[in-house]
């Protein structure tokens, strides 16, 4: 019965376990949001905590996942602070940055308190499946507020409860799904029992969803909205989740179903059995009836012999009746023979004898790793120091010696490399992972997944052959057993035959017949029964011999994942040696240089210098006073000849560049030191962005008036593809901003390229200009490419939408995930391929973030693209969040593009679309992206189901 008294109604905060979780009295809401509302107000002003943090004292800290305030208490330092969340109950390690005191009004005490199911206690490891299972049914179960009836308080703090979900008593659900054990004071025996015995009466509140801001750690309910991570979730999240847990417990059940499917076959056969038991106990009443009777007859022959025509008659009669008798029992003892026989050929023994061969298989063919396997090691590590050695050396006197050193140890692991080559090529490697994934997939298709936790001990194989040994000898006893009674009974049947047949020469007496039929039929019936019970399969055995099949298959599983791992590691090796041979094969007679290099350096130097004397020369003939057009159009022909030989040289020199990078990264760390003028770093530090050859005098160039308002904007022809050059004035200090950050933005790029769409404008290429004082970066030229051109010629649909803004995302994604906020995020900055593949485009590399969030071209139409905290405070730095603001901003935009709405009223200086129709995914998206705390990450946008619904 819950005492009406003690019941209380909490929100859920953080799950621990399956029966202990965090919650918070929703009698104390006001008091959390007025604690926030503090918290927001005084902790950004606040004083940095210093020193050791007092562990009884009450702090303010920022959650990493949604950068709002919380208070916290300190549990542990070391490089940061561990920190528990006392209003939520939930810890996270935090950076001396992130902790600031906190005055006394907010000393008060915690607002979350933990709770645990009365009597309930957790039957695995916090590290096992099922401890993780039972956490996340939990979570799921707990969904929004739940009435919990007070019963006991520890002394730790923890409150004893029982706790219901509307009618749902979630501790009895708990014990249903088997995450916890229920024991009580006193009680002799644990395990699963009813709680209903335990109250009378059920929760008298209703389940309702009640949404708590607030920090959460691992564990969280992935799709309550109690206390979640920066944001809100939504039912149809913790469906999804609940949905995810049945699909794999559909699949358990499935896996269940399969075993019992071949019980249930087997305990057909036994039924077969018992129903011919059965007719063999009619068959016996049927023939003690017949004793008697013709016992009868015996008495009546001797009484009546005056009466021998009528005594023949009847037993031709008494004849004919047990000739049907016996054909009947016949047909009967084939029936039994048929089933025991097929019974014999039980699909138990098929596992146990796959389970036998599988363990010859794996322990009698194994592969043993190659002798010079651990010279290998040794020997890399060798090399790989001395190598290091050369990469960090300054100076070319003390290069040599290093140099002699490192080809020293390259040739001990150039020959040991050898000696593992030849090692592992005599190995049948490939035939060998066939076979054991193979063996392994048919022992899982029998016995289900193994787990790999701990170990079964060495006796496992040893035991099991023991118990299959023991087996064979009970089953071929108890097979003998029934034998020998069927075949009694047969006997008896053939005396009963010889009996009535008057044509026989032996004699067999009534007694023959008649005495001993009761325990014939008894004995053939008792081995008969004990066949049926001796296990004949695997699902049948008892604890013990269930043990030694079971530490079998898992001891045999364990070996073949160490042989597995062993065959991956020796392939893995064989290919990277392989590799480092031909390497060395190739640098064996010479050593790398440069001289490639500088031979196309030498071609430039003279195309460039053939270029500029024939562009003098077409600047004369054109201010010549007998102007010769023939001459003029012949000498432009000869200057576009020459600049596009130029450009390809300067390809050429690209690729050269990769090579003598790719060798200073790998086996010739000495090249940059060997060889300055070959200028090896500089290629390297910028991932291959800048190309000193390159001049702005070499193009033929169109000037962009119309896009030139901030920066000259140029576009020509660079290798055949349609470029911009875009210009920034700089001078020493900002040359090196913008080589630092053109590169930053390169790399990220580059980073990515293996991925179909990286959602990023390529950069290809950043030279410095020798006559002027500019810096140049070349980017691919798409006419009218930009997402405000495409909107105002033809807008995109719904369905290009979609994709489009799934690729900026992308890109959004892989700048914040290189720590890059792009605070730039506007209409001519983002770039539509063929109406379904979006880019974001590069920004101001002269400008610092702050300067370009603030900038007059962050809006679209009439929408600010500024975030609310940037237009709040000015100075404030950009963060990722700000840039998905601006985007939430350009979704929307593209959807209303004749928005004109106003700010909302308060000071968060949000945008309000709630006057606008919108669909329901998208309406839901935007309302997660244009807030102004918690805010979606790009990741976490790209995974909504606005996104995923189109694909």
């Amino acid at each position: 019965m819950m005492d009406g008294e003690n019941m209380e109604l909490v929100g859920v905060t953080h799950v621990l376990d399956a029966v202990t979780f965090w919650a918070q009295n929703v009698k104390d809401d006001q008091a959390i949001d007025n604690i926030r509302k503090a918290l927001a107000d005084k902790c950004p002003t606040a004083p940095r905590v210093l020193g050791t943090p007092n562990p009884q004292k009450i702090y303010g800290a920022v959650f990493s996942e949604d950068s709002c305030w919380y208070r916290c208490k300190v549990l542990q330092q070391t490089d940061h602070f561990h920190v528990s969340y006392i209003d939520y109950g939930n810890t996270e390690f935090v950076s001396r940055s992130a902790l600031v005191e906190l005055p006394g009004d907010l000393q008060a005490l915690c607002l979350a308190k933990k709770y645990k199911f009365q009597g309930f206690n957790v039957s695995t490891d916090q590290d096992s499946a099922h401890f993780l299972q039972g956490k996340a049914f939990l979570q799921n179960l707990i969904y929004g507020k739940i009435s919990a009836s007070r019963r006991k308080i520890c002394l730790d703090g923890t409150v004893l409860v029982q706790a219901f979900q509307g009618n749902l008593d979630i501790g009895e659900e708990v014990l249903k799904m088997k995450f916890a054990k229920f024991t009580l004071p006193g009680s002799n025996r644990e395990g699963p029992m009813s709680l209903r015995a335990l109250q009378e009466s059920h929760c008298p509140w209703p389940q309702r969803v009640l949404d708590w801001p607030g920090p959460q750690g691992d564990g969280d309910m992935p799709g309550s909205t109690v206390c979640m991570p920066k944001l809100e979730k939504s039912k149809a999240t913790a469906q999804h989740a609940a949905n995810l847990m049945k699909k794999k417990m559909d699949q358990e059940l499935v896996e269940d179903n399969q075993r019992l499917k071949a019980e249930r076959e087997t305990q057909r056969r036994e039924d077969q059995l018992r129903d011919s038991l059965s007719e063999l106990q009619k068959l016996k009443e049927e023939t003690a009836n017949y004793a008697k009777e013709a016992e009868r007859w015996k008495v009546e022959r001797n009484t009546l012999q005056n009466q021998s025509e009528q005594l023949e008659t009847d037993l031709q009669v008494a004849k004919q009746e047990v000739q049907a008798m016996r054909g009947q029992l016949k047909k009967k003892e084939k029936e039994v023979e048929k089933l025991l026989d097929s019974a014999r050929e039980n699909p138990g023994n098929t596992d146990s004898d796959s389970l036998t061969e599988s363990i010859n298989i794996v322990i009698n063919n194994s592969i043993s790793a190659p002798v010079a396997m651990e010279k290998l090691e040794s020997a890399w590590r060798d090399y790989s120091l001395a190598q290091e050695k050369v990469k960090a050396c300054q100076t070319k006197e003390q290069l040599g010696d290093l140099i002699d050193n490192r080809n020293k140890v390259r040739g001990v692991l150039t020959a040991t490399v050898e000696s593992f080559l030849q090692e592992a090529e005599c190995l049948p490697v490939r035939q060998r992972m066939d076979k054991l994934e193979q063996v392994s997939s048919s022992l899982t298709a029998l016995f289900g997944p193994a787990s790999m936790e701990g170990d079964v001990g060495e006796q496992a194989f040893e035991q099991y052959s023991q118990w299959r040994t023991q087996r064979s000898q009970l089953t071929s006893s108890v097979r003998d057993g029934t034998d020998k009674a069927l075949q009694a009974l047969c006997t008896w049947s053939e005396n009963v035959g010889k009996f009535f047949c008057l044509s026989a020469n032996t004699v067999v007496g009534v007694n023959d017949i008649v005495d001993g039929v009761n325990e014939l039929l008894k004995q053939a019936e008792n081995n008969v029964a004990k066949e049926l019970d001796c296990p004949l399969s695997v699902g049948e055995q008892n604890n013990h011999e269930t043990k030694a099949v079971s530490n079998a298959f898992h001891k045999v599983m364990q070996h073949i994942q160490s042989e597995q791992s062993l065959l991956r590691d020796i392939m893995d090796k064989y290919l990277l040696n392989t590799k480092f041979k031909g390497e060395m094969l190739q640098w064996q007679n010479a050593s790398p240089t440069p001289d490639s290099l500088f031979s196309v350096k030498k071609r430039i130097r003279s195309l460039r210098a053939q270029l500029r004397w024939r562009q003098v020369e077409e600047a004369s003939l054109e201010e010549a006073e007998d102007f010769d057009l023939t001459e003029i159009l012949k000498k432009k022909e000869e200057i576009a000849e020459t600049r596009n030989t130029l450009f390809h040289e300067i390809g050429q020199e690209r690729k050269e560049y990769m090579k003598l990078s790719a060798l200073a990264e790998g086996c010739c760390p000495e090249l940059p030191l060997l060889y300055p003028e070959a200028d090896i770093h500089s290629h390297m530090s910028s991932g291959g962005l800048v190309v000193k050859s390159l001049d702005r005098d070499m193009f033929d160039a169109e000037p962009m008036k119309e896009l030139s308002g901030r920066r000259p904007l140029v576009c020509t022809e660079f290798q055949g593809q349609r470029v911009i050059l875009k210009g920034y004035t700089v001078n020493e200090e900002a040359e090196a901003r913008v080589l630092e950050r053109t590169t930053q933005f390169h790399r990220t790029r580059t980073q990515r390229e293996s991925q179909t769409d990286t959602g990023m404008l390529p950069l290809l290429a950043l030279f410095f200009g020798k006559s002027d004082p500019l810096a140049y970066v070349m980017v691919p030229y798409f006419p009218n490419g930009s997402l405000w051109n495409v909107q105002a010629a033809t807008p995109l649909t719904a369905s290009e939408t979609v994709k489009v803004m799934r690729g900026v995302a992308r890109g959004l994604q892989a700048l914040h995930a290189a720590g890059v906020t792009h605070a730039s995020l506007n209409p001519n900055n983002v770039f539509v391929l063929h109406r379904h593949q979006g880019m974001v485009g590069d920004y101001d590399f002269i400008k610092t973030p702050v300067q370009r969030a603030v900038d007059s071209g962050m809006v679209a139409g009439s929408i600010s693209l500024v975030a609310p905290e940037l237009r709040q405070t000015q100075g404030t730095p950009p963060t990722p969040a700000c840039d998905m603001y601006s985007y939430g901003c350009l979704l929307f935009w593209l959807h209303a593009p004749g928005f004109n709405g106003d700010l909302d009223s308060g000071s968060r200086l949000a945008l309000d679309i709630s006057g606008v129709k919108l669909e329901d995914k998208l309406q839901a998206l935007l309302s997660k992206l244009l807030v102004c705390v918690g805010r979606l990450t790009a990741a976490e946008t790209l995974a909504d189901d606005y996104f995923l619904s189109d694909q």
